[in-house]
């Protein structure tokens, strides 16, 4: 069980063996935030996650937690099988090294000594912080524009809700969830105003879009955007304000 429990852990990014309690074995990581507890009930399992992160609980979306069982953590859920428990542990993983603040806290870090007083230095550290957004963004979404299903990463842009230039901190700047990652059709419409989301997740289309363009990105067929949060709304609604909407 515990080889099991383990492999799991290693394997899904949490390589930091932090010891064993209660039966609970915690492990954590160099670079996603937060903790996770794991336990299996018998060598075949079932099998036991124990969280810590509130926002991760919130949006890893599982149905049902472990019934009556509690763990050290404040939300614990049961798996019958390691395919499931190593599904959700990668979900996990991924969203605990995108949380809001841990861009930031790389960002600041790599660019804590770099100059910033000329426009070419300060467009170094721009390039710092958009290729630790985009990375985040990777992360967040899976690797996969949630439109169109596209995973070439060359065809993947980090598309910034509320603008880069726009932002009033750093910590808006590079927070995922004013983040979406779209193939580069949709992130130019996006990008442009030509497209914006309702609270729902359903495309809106502007009337400047051309009818050539409205048929390439396929908006007939474009299933409402999910896993949209509170924060993605707030800047969304900026979004449709600044291009009337």
């Amino acid at each position: 069980m515990r080889t099991e429990v383990q492999k799991a852990a290693f394997d899904n990014g949490f390589r930091l063996d932090r010891g064993i309690h209660r039966g609970w074995m915690r492990y954590g990581s160099t670079t996603a935030q937060g903790d996770i507890w794991l336990a299996g009930a018998s060598p075949a399992g079932p099998w036991l996650l124990s969280l810590e992160q509130n926002v991760v609980i919130a949006e890893i979306g599982l149905a049902s937690t472990a019934g009556g069982l509690t763990g050290p953590g404040a939300a614990t859920f049961i798996f019958e099988g390691l395919h499931d428990l190593y599904s959700t542990l990668d979900h996990v993983y991924r969203l605990a090294v995108s949380l809001p603040d841990a861009p930031l806290q790389r960002f600041n870090a790599e660019t804590l000594y770099l100059p910033r007083t000329t426009e070419a230095e300060r467009l170094v550290v721009e390039r710092v912080g958009q290729t630790l957004f985009r990375e985040a963004l990777l992360k967040y979404w899976n690797d996969r524009c949630p439109l169109t299903g596209v995973t070439d990463v060359q065809l993947l842009r980090a598309s910034h809700i509320v603008p880069w230039a726009e932002c009033e901190t750093d910590a808006l700047r590079l927070d995922v969830h004013n983040g979406l990652l779209l193939s580069a059709l949709w992130d130019a419409a996006f990008d442009s105003g030509l497209v914006s989301f309702a609270d729902d997740g359903t495309v809106l289309a502007s009337s400047r879009l051309g009818s050539s363009a409205f048929k390439a990105l396929g908006i007939h067929s474009i299933q409402p955007l999910t896993g949209l949060t509170d924060f993605h709304l707030a800047n969304l609604a900026r979004h449709r304000i600044k291009f009337g909407y």
